[in-house]
């Protein structure tokens, strides 16, 4: 039996690289080398959750739960961008 792991991967990966990617706009003295920290900042303060299709995952998710994840992740990435500019320091990466 052959076994396809993948397509497994962490929910809020893509998610958050997309929002650091839109929210690099309003940080213009971040470096590509921040943006990167700022991502890993920000997953490191997210649950992981492990799918095979996004779709599925939303499909099962009640308005509360969307919500709450909606939540936790600008938490995290508002953490996240003052975390990396706080200790940067001047320096391309903080973390």
């Amino acid at each position: 039996m052959i076994i396809n792991f993948e397509q497994i991967h962490n929910y809020f990966e893509p998610v958050v690289f997309e929002a650091v990617a839109k929210m690099s706009g309003s940080h213009p003295d971040f470096s590509a080398d921040m943006l990167a920290d700022v991502a890993c900042v920000a997953l490191n303060r997210l649950p992981a959750r492990y799918l095979r299709h996004d779709v599925d995952m939303m499909f099962y998710l009640t308005e509360p739960e969307r919500r709450a994840m909606e939540n936790s992740l600008q938490e995290a990435l508002s953490f996240a961008f003052g975390f990396v500019k706080d200790r940067s320091g001047g320096h391309n990466s903080a973390v």
